[in-house]
């Protein structure tokens, strides 16, 4: 194994073991602190995901082109990986989880699991149209501490 990459592996080990002690927790917690866990927080705007008026405006024209007629969603998910810990992955959904939370601007929405979540809360998702690619993006995100300048991976706090 090099020695870069046992220098990734003990950066990230930390928030894997972080997340793994979060999820022990939740599984291990009783059922009333679940109930209260998915109770209404008493300030949605922190917990929000922004959309930008290009992320709005290129949903809807990638919805007036699906010929299937089912209304597509755009689900931004975390997973472990990229350059910097954890990385952005957007796609197109049509449908939800019971666990998702669903954020909508302008007849947009934007859906994001529960675990996903807790990386992204406050976060704006945009669409940038570069030269060398076109795609969704997290441009700010409050959680995170530094990432990679393609905007795809990032570090959590």
């Amino acid at each position: 194994m090099s020695s870069s990459s046992r220098s990734l592996i003990r950066r990230i080990t930390p928030l894997f073991v972080a997340r793994i002690r979060q999820n022990q927790r939740l599984l291990s917690s009783s059922p009333s602190a679940l109930l209260e866990d998915q109770s209404p927080s008493p300030s949605p705007s922190l917990d929000a995901i922004h959309m930008t008026d290009n992320c709005v405006q290129k949903m809807k024209e990638l919805q007036s082109d699906e010929a299937s007629g089912r209304e597509k969603m755009l689900r931004l998910s975390i997973e472990a990986g990229g350059c910097s810990g954890f990385q952005y992955n957007f796609s197109l959904d049509d449908k939800t989880d019971s666990d998702d939370r669903i954020f909508e601007k302008d007849g947009v929405k934007l859906v994001v699991d529960k675990i996903s979540l807790g990386f992204v809360k406050g976060a704006t998702v945009d669409y940038v149209e570069e030269l060398i690619r076109s795609a969704f993006q997290v441009a700010t995100n409050p959680s995170a501490v530094g990432g990679c300048s393609c905007k795809s991976s990032f570090m959590v706090k």
